[in-house]
C-alpha cells in the first residue's frame, strides 16, 4: 500500500507545525520520523492518521485522502500503535487484540470464530501465543507493545503508525518489538514510525525523514544521509556517526560526544 504526504500544513492557532511536507511510502518501506522534542512528529501523525485537518496539502493512502474516509474506513486502510502505556483494564491480550476488529462488526454483534482464529494466528506469529489468556496488565512491557501491535494488524490494514514504538522499554523489549517491526516491512507493510534513537533508523529503517523547524531537514537512506553534521543539526548537540563489523556486517552508530575538537567521520 502506498502512502503520499503532500505539501502538508498544519497550524494551532496562529503556530505553523508543518511547512509544507512532502514525502512517500510503498510497500515494505519502514519509514523512520526523527526530530527533537516539539518538532511537530505526533502532528505528523495525528495528521495522516486523519485527526488534524491541515490548512493545506493532501494525505493519500493509495489513491483516496485520509480526510474523505469515515473512521470505519479509515480503520481498514491504517493502523495506529500508541506508545507504551499501562493498561486500564486487565482485559486478556487476546481480548485486547480482539478490540482491533470491533469497527468491522455490525452494531450489537461481538467478535466470531473466524476472529478468534485470527488472532490467534497474528499472536503466535509475533511469538506471544501462549500469552492470549494472561491479562495484559500481568505481562512485560515488551509484550504489551507487541499485543498492541497485533491489535493493529488484526485490522487488515496495510499502513502502520508507530508513535516512539519503544519508548520506555528494556534493551531487551527495545530489540524484541523493531525485530518485528522489520519483518512486518519485509512482509509487505508500509511502516511509518518515530523515535528519538538514531541507531534504530539506522539498524530497522529503510528510509528515514528528518523534521527540524517545521520542515524536512534531511530524507533518503539512513547510512546516505544521517551523517553526523545532520544528526548535530537536528538535536543541537556534537555526533559522531561511524561504522562497525560484527561478524561479517558492517553496521551504522551514531554517539553524542562533548568535545567540538574530537575527530569527526568524513561526511
Amino acid at each position: 500500500m502506498t502512502i503520499e504526504i503532500d505539501k502538508l500544513s498544519v497550524s494551532y492557532g496562529t503556530n505553523l507545525v508543518l511547512d509544507h511536507i512532502s514525502f512517500q511510502g510503498k510497500a515494505g518501506d519502514c519509514i523512520a520520523v526523527l526530530g527533537p522534542n516539539g518538532v511537530g512528529k505526533s502532528t505528523l501523525f495525528r495528521s495522516i492518521l486523519g485527526f488534524l485537518k491541515p490548512q493545506c496539502g493532501t494525505v493519500l493512502i493509495g489513491e483516496k485522502d485520509i480526510t474523505s474516509l469515515s473512521r470505519t474506513d479509515a480503520a481498514k486502510e491504517i493502523a495506529y500503535i500508541p506508545q507504551f502505556a499501562e493498561p486500564i483494564f486487565n482485559y486478556t491480550v487476546l481480548d485486547t487484540v480482539l478490540m482491533g476488529v470491533m469497527n468491522q462488526l455490525p452494531m450489537m454483534k461481538g467478535p466470531q470464530k473466524n476472529h478468534y482464529e485470527k488472532a490467534i494466528s497474528i499472536l503466535e506469529e509475533l511469538g506471544i501465543s501462549h500469552l492470549c489468556h494472561r491479562g495484559s496488565g500481568k505481562i512485560s512491557g515488551g509484550e504489551r507493545q507487541l499485543t498492541l501491535l497485533a491489535r493493529a494488524l488484526i485490522q487488515d490494514a496495510k499502513v502502520l503508525i508507530m508513535d516512539e514504538p519503544t519508548a520506555n522499554l528494556d534493551y531487551g523489549n527495545r530489540s524484541r518489538v523493531m525485530n518485528q517491526i522489520r519483518q512486518l516491512g519485509k512482509n509487505g507493510y508500509t511502516i511509518i514510525f518515530s523515535t528519538h534513537e538514531p541507531n534504530q533508523a539506522f539498524h530497522y529503517a529503510s528510509k528515514v525523514i528528518g523534521l527540524k523547524g517545521g520542515k524536512i531537514l534531511t530524507e533518503g537512506e539512513p547510512k546516505e544521509v544521517l551523517t553526523g553534521d545532520v544528526l548535530s543539526d537536528l538535536y543541537g548537540i556534537p555526533v559522531y556517526v561511524g561504522t562497525m563489523t560484527a561478524g561479517e556486517q558492517e553496521y551504522y552508530i551514531s554517539l553524542p560526544f562533548e568535545n567540538m575538537r574530537a575527530e569527526r567521520q568524513p561526511d
